[in-house]
C-alpha cells in the first residue's frame, strides 16, 4: 500500500484535467497490478478470544445486571418499536436506583455541588452560607481551586479527615485516623481493590453480613480464631426502619471487645453517597477505612490505588457533603433534618406496605423489612415450574423472574444470584418505587404468582 500511495503521489502537480485523468487512471492501473504481485493473506486469527482470556473475568456473575437486565432492555426497545405488550412500561425494581425511582435529591448537597462545580456561584444570594462555607474548603484543598483536577490517590486530604471526625461521632469517640481513610468510586470500587489485594487464586476470600450486635461479636470472635479478614459493607447504615433494631458498625463493636480484637482483628468498613437518604448513585462517591492493617501492605494497597490516580473529585465532594452535613444552628439545618427525615419515613413505610402485601399472597413469604432498600421474598415454585425451567437450562427463579418480566414488565433478580440456601426459590426487588406505584408492582405480581400457581399446578 506504500508503493500504491507513492505511485498516486507522483501524479500530483499542475496538469490540465484531460492528462489529470489520465495519469490518475494509470497511477491507479499500476497500484492495482503491484497488490496481484503479493500473496494474498487469510485473516489474522483474534488474540482475545473466550479461551485466551482470564477464566477469573469469564467466571464473575453479577445477578443485579445480569441476564435479566438485558432482556428488560431488550423489552424496553420492543415498546419503543410500538409492539404490543400486556404493559406499557418495564419497572426496574432490581437495582437501588433511588433517584431513577422518583426520589428527589437532598438541597443542601446539591447547592454545595453546584457551588464547587461552578465557583462563580458563590458570589450568588442564592444559595445559604453554610452551603458555601462547605464548597470553599472543598475548593481550598483541591489542585486550582477546581474539581477538575486530581487528587492525591488516597483522596482530598480535608474530606478525609471530615470522613475520620464522622466515624468518630458516630462511633461514640472511637478514634479514626484519616491516613487509614481511603476515597473511593463508591462503596464496590474500595470493595473490589481489597479483594485484590486478598485473593490470591488458591481457596476463596471471605465475607460477613450481618444485623444484630450478637451477630457481628460472633463473626468478629470467628476471624480473630480463624485469622480471617474482616470486610464489612455498611452503605445502609441511615436505613434502618425497625424500631427494635439499630445501626452497630463492626468498627465499634470490635473495639468494645476489647484490645485482644481490636489490636489484631484486620476490618475494611466501607459506605457511599448511593444509599442512605442520598441515593446519589451516580456521583459514585464512597470511602473506606482498613484498620490493623500491615504497614507493607498499606504500601502496596496506596500502589494499586495510584494505578487509578484518583476517585472522581466530584464524587469525593459528595461524600464529604455526606459526613459533614449542616447543624443545629446553620442556616440549612431545618430544611436538610426535613428532606432527611421524609426519605427515611417513606423507606420505612413502604418497607412495612411491602411486607404487608406480600405475605397476603399465597405461596410468598416476606420476612420484616428492617432495613436497606429491597424486599427478599421466598417464593413456592411447583415442581412443573421446575422442570420447565431445566428444559430451558435455567434455574428455577431465574425463570420465573423471566417470566414476571415478559407478562408484567417487572425486573426483579432471582435468588439464585445471591447464593441462597439449597431447595429454596427468592427474588429480590427494590421498594423505592413511589408508594402509589409500589403499590401497583405489588399487586401485578401477586396476579402474576397466582396464575403461575395455576399454569403450574
Amino acid at each position: 500500500m506504500q508503493r500504491a500511495a507513492a505511485l498516486v503521489r507522483r501524479g500530483c502537480g499542475p496538469r490540465t484535467p484531460s492528462s489529470w485523468g489520465r495519469s490518475q487512471s494509470s497511477a491507479a492501473a499500476e497500484a492495482s497490478a503491484v497488490l496481484k504481485v503479493r500473496p494474498e493473506r487469510s485473516r489474522r486469527e483474534r488474540i482475545l478470544t473466550l479461551e485466551s482470556m482470564n477464566p477469573q473475568v469469564k467466571a464473575v456473575e453479577y445477578a443485579v445486571r445480569g441476564p435479566i437486565v438485558l432482556k428488560a432492555g431488550e423489552i424496553e426497545l420492543e415498546l419503543q418499536r410500538g409492539i404490543k405488550k400486556p404493559f406499557t412500561e418495564v419497572i426496574r425494581a432490581n437495582i437501588g436506583d433511588a433517584q431513577a425511582m422518583g426520589q428527589q435529591p437532598i438541597t443542601f448537597l446539591r447547592q454545595v455541588m453546584a457551588l464547587c462545580t461552578y465557583p462563580n456561584l458563590l458570589d450568588s444570594p442564592s444559595f445559604p452560607e453554610d452551603a458555601k462555607k462547605r464548597a470553599r474548603r472543598i475548593l481550598q484543598a483541591c489542585g486550582g481551586n477546581s474539581l477538575g483536577s486530581y487528587s492525591a490517590s488516597q483522596g482530598v486530604n480535608c474530606i478525609r479527615e471530615d470522613v475520620a471526625a464522622y466515624i468518630t461521632r458516630r462511633d461514640g469517640g472511637v478514634p479514626a485516623d484519616p491516613d487509614n481513610i481511603y476515597l473511593t468510586t463508591g462503596a464496590s470500587d474500595g470493595i473490589s481493590t481489597i479483594l485484590k489485594i486478598l485473593v490470591s487464586g488458591g481457596g476463596k476470600s471471605r465475607t460477613g453480613q450481618v444485623q444484630s450486635r450478637k451477630c457481628i461479636e460472633d463473626v468478629i470472635h470467628f476471624a480473630w480464631e480463624e485469622k480471617l479478614f474482616l470486610l464489612a459493607d455498611e452503605v445502609y447504615q441511615d436505613n434502618v426502619y425497625s424500631p427494635d433494631c439499630r445501626f452497630h458498625s463492626f468498627k465499634k463493636v470490635l473495639y468494645e471487645m476489647g484490645p485482644e480484637y481490636s489490636s489484631n482483628v484486620e476490618l475494611a468498613s466501607f459506605h457511599s453517597t448511593s444509599k442512605g437518604y442520598m441515593g446519589e448513585c451516580g456521583y459514585r462517591g464512597g470511602y473506606m477505612e482498613v484498620i490493623n492493617l500491615h504497614p507493607e501492605i498499606k504500601g502496596q494497597l496506596v500502589k494499586l490505588l495510584s494505578v487509578r490516580l484518583c476517585p472522581p473529585v466530584s464524587g469525593q465532594a459528595a461524600m464529604d457533603i455526606v459526613v459533614n452535613p449542616p447543624v443545629a444552628g446553620e442556616e440549612s439545618f431545618e430544611q436538610f433534618s426535613r428532606e432527611k427525615e421524609s426519605v427515611l419515613g417513606n423507606l420505612a413505610k413502604k418497607a412495612k406496605l411491602t411486607e404487608d402485601l406480600f405475605n397476603q399472597v399465597p405461596g410468598i413469604h416476606c420476612n420484616p423489612l428492617q432495613g436497606a432498600m429491597y424486599a427478599f421474598p421466598r417464593i413456592f415454585i411447583p415442581a412443573k415450574a421446575v422442570e420447565a425451567a431445566q428444559a430451558h437450562q435455567m434455574a428455577p427463579d431465574m425463570f420465573y423472574c423471566m417470566k414476571l418480566l415478559e407478562e408484567t414488565g417487572i425486573c426483579v433478580v432471582p435468588g439464585s444470584g445471591f447464593g441462597q440456601r439449597e431447595g429454596t426459590y427468592h427474588f429480590r426487588m427494590t421498594i423505592l418505587p413511589p408508594v402509589e406505584k409500589l403499590k401497583t408492582v405489588l399487586q401485578k405480581v401477586k396476579d402474576f404468582h397466582i396464575n403461575f400457581l395455576e399454569k403450574y399446578a
